[in-house]
């Protein structure tokens, strides 16, 4: 009888922690949108690569900074809907607490890049977006998916080999399609994977689930 007792008191010590752990995990990035941003990439670079598309510096910036925005709107337009009407979100201002932590880093990034553009040094472009989107992959660890760390690590690695080696340069869009291509397809897979343990996937109405991924 006491045995029995211990085990339904450890039974709900569990599902507590497990409650808990969920509150704490945020869902409200769309694994979707993210995969589709790295197909977009992906698409970029193909085309930047065409021989009809001009070998300038700010035809490949002008590309670059369309992938970007793009990248931006879609994200934080699922985003926000998922806060006006995902019933997790209960639009509690707090719950938007991991995409701050991810500002800094990305700031610096724009910040770092009108310095470079400045001083005209192009080729480092590449390798500097690489390395603090990783820092941004990795500076929400605590409440978004554990596997965005090593995500956020190869992001860094491929930052610094495209910073350290030669022959990287912003007119060949392949080095920052290919990376940021599968770098999105796996985090996109990631947020999808984390809403569907979460709940907030299977668990929705047939008629409401897709349109909250």
């Amino acid at each position: 009888m006491i045995a029995a007792h211990i085990h339904d008191a450890l039974a709900q010590v569990r599902e507590l922690k497990m409650r808990v752990l969920n509150a704490q995990q945020f869902t409200g990035y769309s694994g979707r949108v993210r995969a589709l941003g790295g197909a977009i990439a992906l698409l970029a670079a193909f085309l930047m690569s065409a021989n009809w598309y001009p070998r300038t510096t700010i035809a490949h910036l002008s590309g670059w900074g369309l992938v970007f925005l793009c990248a931006v709107l879609s994200n934080y337009s699922a985003l926000l809907y998922w806060f006006l009407f995902h019933p997790e979100s209960e639009r509690d201002i707090r719950r938007l607490v991991p995409t701050i932590d991810a500002l800094p880093p990305l700031a610096m990034g724009g910040i770092l890049t009108g310095a470079l553009i400045l001083n005209r040094q192009y080729d480092m472009l590449f390798g500097m977006w690489m390395c603090l989107y990783g820092l941004a992959n990795m500076s929400c660890r605590r409440t978004l998916p554990k596997a965005l760390w090593p995500l956020g690590i190869f992001y860094v690695v491929c930052g610094t080999v495209c910073l350290c080696a030669p022959g990287i340069t912003l007119t060949n869009p392949w080095p920052m399609g290919i990376v940021l291509g599968a770098g999105e397809l796996v985090g996109g897979f990631i947020f999808h994977r984390n809403r569907i343990s979460h709940g907030t996937v299977t668990d929705l109405p047939h008629s409401q689930e897709g349109s909250y991924e």
